[in-house]
């Protein structure tokens, strides 16, 4: 035994179990993200619940059942709560979501196992998804075509006619967001030019009759456009279906609000399945909507990555050519030792200094600078002295430098000095050294940094709440307007998403899952970027293996 602790095979052990637990751990704790992420997409029964309560008689409740504990019946009789022939230690209740949220005061409520006279799962029981107002639950009663009702199969027509709305809503969305967002963003770039011509003194009576010409003719376009919107969402709101909900009341819902209409007691695993990966994609691809607690994450999912993308093009060239001047040409002595004890130090501050500095240096600074001397006709309303995302990019930039500076000055110190005065010997200089020989074999170590930065600027939520993020952005950062990509505009991001949802939610039990999933798909972003930049890492590694030798 003694031999064996002085072999150092304890220690080996010890070190493997520690690797196995936290991987382990980190298993664990992925895979019940994405339980709890993903199980908000598979299709729950919906039950009709008769229920008795004490001092009001029966009643029926229509809904899922979305969580169950067990809670100690001594503390429900100390609140004054009636338990009907119940005897034992605990009690179950369930937490149902009822939806119909304008009918109800919340659309998730508690319910007593004691109180339930009985539970059925009938299958012809509707889920109407839509656009406001949350979920619908009921019983179809006729489907209602131009004011007619549909004969035959009321499913299908429902179907038919849901899809006929979603298709008006996407080609209303379209020219919204195309056509006559083009003709507004042409009349507001014109304001600024007869804006700038005033303060420079340069308006002349021709210059104002071409500017009226142009705004007249640009007004006669967007009155065309706009007959053509209002014309499609008068299509849209031509056909309602009538529903009975838990009430017994008759409901009459508009089809333009409604997005989907699915019977998931009435669906077999196979069906399932198709509605699970369904729901997935309109995560994916949808806005989000009702405060962030329904809807998709597709802008928070196009800001991460776009902010991730630009912050990587500005971090690299900086990182770089740092370490390169640290390593090959900076002169060893105090001031050397202090920048680099100064780079190391920089990457212990924290986060939410340097949103503090970006928000001061780069958003009222800089930004303001850039306003006087390049948007004076926008002002005083700001365009790039207010958060964005080109700011967000740049702090983000900031806080990740020391971790390029470092991986590639450890890449640069294992290049052998050889090969540096080999290709000075043979009539190369520094320059082109560097470029062709000390580059092109440091550049795995190189994507080695940007893989630490990328990781590590794709979770930080605390200085971009300075700098940029919003909890929703109408535009994108990318569009068909020049000059296309408009790094002025504020963008969201998942990781402040997450926080939103979970925290600032008006309706938290609906925004729960929300949770899991955008914390799941977030992980998987980050992974996703990983991948490739692992991908290049590699790919370079083997291109210039042939240079170390």
């Amino acid at each position: 035994m003694k031999n064996w602790f002085k072999s150092g095979s304890p220690w080996i052990w010890m070190t493997a179990g520690a690797v196995s637990i936290s991987l382990i751990s980190v298993l664990g704790l992925l895979l019940m993200i994405a339980w709890k992420g993903l199980i908000y997409f598979w299709p729950s029964s919906i039950y009709e619940f008769e229920i008795h309560q004490p001092g009001i008689g029966n009643s029926t409740l229509i809904g899922e059942i979305y969580d169950k504990e067990s809670i100690p019946s001594k503390r429900l009789t100390d609140q004054g709560i009636i338990l009907t022939e119940h005897t034992g230690e605990f009690v179950t209740r369930y937490l149902i979501k009822t939806g119909n949220r304008e009918f109800v005061d919340l659309d998730f409520r508690w319910v007593l196992e004691t109180n339930i006279l009985s539970r059925t799962e009938p299958a012809e029981l509707a889920l109407f998804e839509r656009s406001k107002n949350g979920n619908f639950y009921g019983y179809v009663e006729s489907v209602n075509e131009d004011g007619n009702p549909v004969k035959g199969d009321k499913n299908a027509a429902l179907a038919r006619l849901i899809d006929r709305s979603s298709e008006l809503a996407d080609d209303a969305l379209s020219l919204q967001n195309s056509e006559i967002g083009s003709i507004n963003y042409e009349l507001e770039r014109q304001r600024l030019a007869q804006r700038a011509l005033v303060l420079q003194g340069n308006l002349t009576d021709d210059k104002i009759a071409q500017f009226k010409q142009s705004k007249l003719t640009l007004q006669q376009e967007y009155q065309v456009f706009e007959d053509e919107l209002f014309g499609i969402r008068k299509q849209a709101r031509r056909d309602h279906v009538v529903v009975r909900d838990m009430r017994g009341e008759m409901v009459k819902l508009p089809l333009n609000q409604v997005l989907d209409v699915t019977f998931p007691n009435d669906m077999n695993i196979f069906n399932k399945m198709a509605h699970f990966v369904k729901q997935l994609y309109k995560f994916i691809s949808d806005d989000p909507r009702e405060a962030n607690t329904e809807g998709g994450v597709f802008p928070a999912i196009f800001g991460t990555v776009f902010m991730v993308m630009l912050m990587a093009v500005i971090v690299t060239p900086f990182g770089v050519v740092a370490a390169i001047y640290l390593h090959e040409y900076a002169k060893k002595g105090p001031v050397t030792k202090m920048l680099r004890i100064a780079v190391i130090n920089l990457a212990g501050v924290p986060s939410i200094v340097y949103g503090v500095f970006g928000l001061g240096f780069f958003v009222y600074i800089l930004g303001g600078s850039i306003d006087s001397l390049f948007y004076p006709e926008a002002l005083p309303g700001p365009t790039f002295g207010t958060p964005g995302v080109l700011w967000s990019a740049i702090t983000l930039a900031i806080l990740t430098l020391p971790v390029v500076i470092v991986s590639t000055e450890e890449g640069l110190s294992r290049i052998p000095s050889t090969v540096r005065q080999g290709s000075l010997a043979l009539g190369a200089t520094k320059a082109e050294t560097l470029w062709r020989i000390v580059i092109p074999m440091a550049s795995p170590a190189i994507m080695t940094g940007l893989i630490l930065a990328v990781a590590r600027a794709a979770g930080e939520v605390a200085p971009l709440m300075l700098v940029g993020v919003v909890k929703s952005a109408p535009m994108l950062p990318l569009d068909g307007n020049f000059p296309f990509f408009h790094l002025e505009r504020k963008f969201m991001h998942l990781g402040f998403h997450i926080y939103d949802v979970g925290f600032q939610s008006p309706n938290v039990e609906a925004a729960r899952p929300l949770v899991f999933a955008t914390a799941f798909l977030l992980v998987t972003v980050i992974i996703g970027l990983n991948i490739t930049a692992i991908g290049i890492r590699n790919h370079l590694r083997e291109k210039f293996r042939s240079l170390e030798h």
